[in-house]
């Protein structure tokens, strides 16, 4: 009998089976809408960022411009208003770059920051800073890191956009786009000690071709590097855990504009001018015997003999340190040095006259020394000579290091009886020696940075050289120093650095970008190197290289010589040398002496680029081999070997220029092609409209 069952029900296997069989179909459906779905939501994410969000975002906005956030690439994007004008690009290192800030802003509450942090990395906050005149605005820039081992770094790009300013260079360019260097303290240094490292006249600022300034404060402890025509990169110490990093950035209608704004005024103390006695005062360094008192003496006279001989009997004559310190028959120690004068013996500087005499110091000390030794005896060694206190606690050590091959210490100088001594000690030598002048050699550097220790706060960058700096110019305005460190208000002269003896950047061709770059800086009245290079080069003896080195100091503040005309060349150099010196202090000292006083009440430099007439004009801004005395005289000497021509870009349009040798009268605005140069010739016009 067959098994009874109700109608119109399948049992439960075969219903499960059959559901089983008629789902199958539409789960791979469901399925591939699922993909559809994410794939179409993903797409749409996409177009929405690409589309919807702008590639640059505001996040600080001004009246003459503000700071935009770039996504791709993670940067800080400077646009002047109301076009939109680029400025500058800074790309961000340290965070992760590309993670935009929201569009939220911690300091929503006050429309003028930004603030953003980057979880457990850093914080940057954007802010208005006050103009420093009416048609220029300026914007704070201030990271801070959330963790030791964050390490900021902030570059700022080189495409379409020159820079000039902050440091000297062993081989100096202008712009410094062509410049490289490595990543190290952004602090003055000496290329005796550092060849790859920065010069003595530094200062914590750039100027770019787009009308924007970059400063840095001086107390932020900052490493700067260079990549050739890339990008400047400031970063914060490489070692030193959690250190800010903050500058501010400007923006003017040009670049002239933005430096008479912002570049004038890097020292805000007023201006004063070294002794302009010495400006038509041919300098000639003594470079004879040395070995003894009467040596030098006799040395001394017969060099003096020699330049009244060929009638260049004016001028100053330069005892380097070490003769400076035989002559003067003393060691350090003041005491000591009086009690063992002998006066039969004393230097008669009446012997050279007219020339006059400079002497060389230094804030060295040779370990050594009878006053090192003494100092140290005595337990004031960390009075006088800088010290690093051990960890352990105990007694200072001298931190030493070395100076012209000598392991030495340093003067304390932020000891008032360490500078108290050390200037009277400058001021009885002076006397004892009857010199004019007083030359300081190495105020540059950071001793604390070159053993790779922190210095103290009070020594932080260069800080050292800008207390020296100032204490050095009570001595009066008769004083030369070797560094320059916001100190260019004060009476001082400066030296260059030695050059080598050849057509490079870093013997000729490095002169003009070197004095545009101490003019630009506020160092106005420095001393160049000597005619034809201190430092031995690739062109020993070239009567060329002499020749066109002349040519070109004739038109600088000071005339230096270290190789005599009479001994390096024929007699006709000689006779060009007279009438460079003639001309300089007929021609170039008044011009400098009327420029002296717009450089006291506005702080415009003396010497000036190309750009300076022709702000914006693109062709103005890589001209390095050309400079301006003021507004009214173009210099555009010959920098390469052999050459007995040159072309002459002649800045300002609209203005007329003359050259007197020959009275023609060109425009402003126009390049002169293959302009006649000969070896005892250099172009020079005169602006007459």
């Amino acid at each position: 009998m067959p098994l009874s069952r109700r109608t119109g029900q399948m049992p439960e296997a075969t219903w499960t089976l059959g559901l089983r069989e008629m789902t199958e179909p539409w789960k791979g459906t469901a399925g591939c809408l699922g993909v559809a779905v994410f794939f179409a939501m993903t797409i749409g994410i996409i177009s929405w960022q690409a589309l919807e969000q702008p590639p640059e975002e505001w996040v600080l906005r001004g009246r003459r411009g503000g700071l935009l956030w770039e996504r791709r690439r993670g940067a800080l994007l400077l646009r002047a208003l109301p076009a939109g004008r680029a400025v500058a690009a800074v790309a961000v290192g340290g965070v992760p770059a590309a993670e935009p800030p929201p569009p939220r802003d911690r300091c929503w509450h006050d429309g003028g920051q930004f603030c953003y942090e980057w979880e457990e990395d850093a914080e940057l906050r954007l802010s208005l800073e006050p103009p420093p005149a009416p048609s220029t605005e300026c914007y704070s820039v201030r990271w801070t890191p959330l963790r030791p081992s964050v390490m900021l770094k902030d570059c700022f790009s080189m495409a379409n956009i020159s820079w000039y300013g902050g440091v000297s260079l062993r081989a100096q360019r202008w712009p410094l786009n062509g410049a490289e260097s490595h990543a190290q303290p952004f602090v003055s240094g000496g290329f005796s000690k550092n060849p790859t490292g920065y010069g003595p006249v530094l200062e914590r600022y750039f100027l770019g071709s787009t009308g924007v300034t970059v400063t840095v404060p001086p107390d932020v402890p900052v490493f700067l590097s260079l990549e050739s025509n890339r990008h400047f990169c400031l970063a914060s110490p490489v070692g030193r855990a959690a250190e800010p990093l903050h500058y501010t950035l400007c923006v003017s209608t040009d670049i002239a504009a933005a430096h008479r704004h912002v570049g004038t005024q890097l020292s805000a103390q007023e201006r004063a001018l070294p002794d302009t006695a010495l400006l038509g005062s041919p300098v000639w360094r003594y470079s004879g015997p040395g070995g003894s008192a009467a040596k030098i003496k006799r040395g001394l006279r017969s060099l003096a003999r020699r330049l009244k001989r060929h009638r260049l009997q004016e001028g100053v004559l330069v005892l380097g340190e070490h003769c400076t310190a035989v002559l003067a028959a003393v060691d350090h120690a003041p005491s000591e040095r009086r009690k063992r004068l002998d006066p039969s013996r004393a230097w008669d500087p009446s012997v050279l006259a007219p020339l006059q005499l400079a002497v060389t110091l230094s804030p060295y000390t040779s370990i050594s020394s009878s006053l090192f030794l003494r100092t140290l005896r005595d337990g004031h060694a960390a009075t006088y000579w800088l010290s690093l206190q051990p960890h352990s606690g105990g007694s200072p050590i001298p931190l030493l290091t070395t100076w012209k091959g000598q392991l030495c210490a340093r003067l304390n100088v932020t000891s008032e009886a360490a500078l108290a001594w050390y200037l009277a000690r400058a001021r009885r030598l002076r006397q004892a020696l009857g010199a004019t002048y007083m030359v300081f050699e190495g105020a540059e550097g950071n001793a604390f940075l070159e053993q790779a220790v922190p210095p103290p706060a009070e020594l932080e960058g260069d800080l050292y050289t800008g207390v020296l700096a100032e204490a050095l110019a009570t001595l009066g305005n008769a004083t030369i120093i070797s560094a320059g460190a916001r100190s260019s208000h004060l009476p001082l002269f400066i030296q260059m650095s030695p050059l080598r003896s050849d057509w490079s950047h870093a013997g000729l061709k490095g002169i003009i970008p070197s004095v545009l770059h101490y003019s630009l800086l506020g160092y106005n009245f420095f001393i160049p190197d000597a005619v034809g290079g201190s430092l031995a080069g690739d062109s020993p003896g070239d009567t060329e290289l002499y020749v066109r080195w002349l040519q070109i100091v004739t038109f600088l503040p000071v005339m230096a010589f270290s190789t005599p005309p009479w001994l390096c060349c024929d007699a006709w150099v000689l006779n060009l040398t007279r009438r460079c010196i003639q001309r300089h202090r007929d021609f170039v000292v008044p011009l400098l002496i009327k420029y002296s006083s717009e450089w006291l009440s506005l702080g415009y430099p003396i010497f000036r680029p190309a750009w300076w007439l022709s702000p914006t004009d693109p062709a103005a801004f890589t001209i390095e081999d050309e400079f301006l005395i003021g507004d009214e005289v173009l210099v555009a000497p010959i920098t390469d070997k052999g050459q007995t021509w040159r072309d002459i870009y002649l800045p300002g349009e609209g203005h007329l220029w003359m050259d007197p040798s020959t009275a023609r009268v060109f425009d402003g605005g126009t390049v002169l092609r293959n302009y006649s140069a000969g070896l005892a010739e250099v172009p020079l016009f005169v602006k007459t409209s």
